[in-house]
């Protein structure tokens, strides 16, 4: 976690199976699951839930992935709101 001037700074980085590209543009639907998690367990609500609280905040995430490498999350959110 960083704080800069006017915003805040989350990374949560793993080195789990990755994510496949082509799942990676569905991401934050919810109950979508990747293509790979073959009998890991999950709903595919997790992220979705994540992207509405980080657009509520006016806030964005960004996602990173190479599958058998990991996955890098990254939010970044204002640290004031505007009134």
């Amino acid at each position: 976690m960083t704080c800069e001037d006017d915003r805040v700074i989350l990374a949560i980085k793993d080195s789990g199976i990755g994510i496949p590209k082509l799942d990676i543009k569905r991401l934050f639907e919810p109950f979508h699951r990747g293509s790979n998690v073959g009998n890991i367990s999950g709903t595919g609500l997790g992220l979705s839930l994540v992207k509405k609280a980080v657009d509520l905040q006016l806030g964005e995430i960004r996602v990173e992935s190479e599958e058998g490498i990991g996955t890098t999350c990254t939010v970044i959110l204002p640290s004031k709101l505007e009134e």
